[in-house]
């Protein structure tokens, strides 16, 4: 299949690798023009000078950028290049609005949409075992489908325009909580003089286990946050799930507290750090 992939960060960059390898055909685009030269000479593809570049005559296009306004700048300027009847994908994490809004814009020009956030973070499109959630018509899902599964373990159409987005905020609302609940276990273990490596093997092989604890109570316990999904990306995410609860009416006490600690650790120079780091405002970094 001819692929358009827009956005080549930390997520984009391996996942379009991966289209390539499995044989399609791939043009790539990015804002730093030499990260798209740089993944066109490590991969079997094309960079180009423009979105439109990349997406002319594309069957597919994904897109993996920053955020609403980025998706609702390149939709419309994609849409009248892209070969009849495609299929734009969107992996970045935005509002279910925004959604809604590009399916509608597709549908109208003959093309389809979907929203599809992913889950996994880095290690996860590196390995190609991405988590997929989407929402769109069960048509297009189909045909995008065997593409996705390039770089992902897990694809699920969760309903129609917007599930994918409602379901990778659920995944967020999770995260945050078990990731403060690290954050104080950790902490307590330190306090009651106890070692953090004896008490992960323990604790890990019961109820308390979980994808989080196996991967980060070891880096946390070194102070260890230079790498993963950054705190600044996070708060947009929880930013989305607030206004979508004030929306719905959803009471998500604890995911709003979170929130306010995570503009606390942003505030002790951390929006790069990853989301692990709310350990350090219980304690510094080591």
């Amino acid at each position: 299949m001819r692929v358009a992939f827009i956005g080549l960060g930390v997520m984009g960059f391996p996942m379009a690798g991966h289209l390539a390898a499995a044989g399609h055909e791939v043009r790539v685009f990015n804002r730093s023009p030499d990260k798209a030269r740089r993944w066109a000479e490590q991969h079997a593809g094309t960079a180009c000078d423009s979105p439109g570049a990349a997406a002319q005559g594309a069957h597919l296009v994904a897109l993996c950028v920053g955020a609403d306004p980025d998706v609702r700048g390149l939709v419309p300027r994609l849409l009248p290049v892209l070969a009849p009847g495609a299929l734009i994908v969107d992996h970045t994490t935005t509002s279910a609005e925004l959604a809604r809004d590009m399916a509608a814009q597709a549908a109208a020009s003959g093309c389809s949409f979907l929203d599809a956030p992913v889950s996994g973070g880095q290690a996860g499109a590196e390995a190609g075992r991405l988590t997929v959630m989407c929402g769109g018509d069960p048509e297009a899902f189909a045909r995008a489908e065997p593409v996705i599964a390039s770089y992902a373990r897990a694809i699920r159409l969760m309903g129609g325009p917007g599930a994918g987005q409602l379901t990778k905020m659920v995944n967020q609302i999770a995260i945050a909580g078990v990731v403060q609940g690290l954050a104080e276990a950790l902490h307590f273990t330190r306090r009651a003089g106890l070692d953090p490596a004896e008490v992960l093997a323990a604790i890990s092989q019961g109820a308390a286990q979980s994808w989080q604890m196996d991967n980060r109570w070891p880096t946390m316990a070194e102070g260890r946050f230079d790498f993963g999904f950054a705190v600044d990306w996070m708060r947009k995410d929880l930013g989305l799930v607030l206004d979508e609860a004030a929306r719905n009416g959803a009471r998500l006490d604890l995911t709003r507290q979170v929130d306010a600690w995570y503009e606390e650790v942003q505030a002790l120079g951390g929006g790069r750090w990853d989301t692990s780091s709310l350990l350090t405002r219980l304690e510094p970094p080591r």
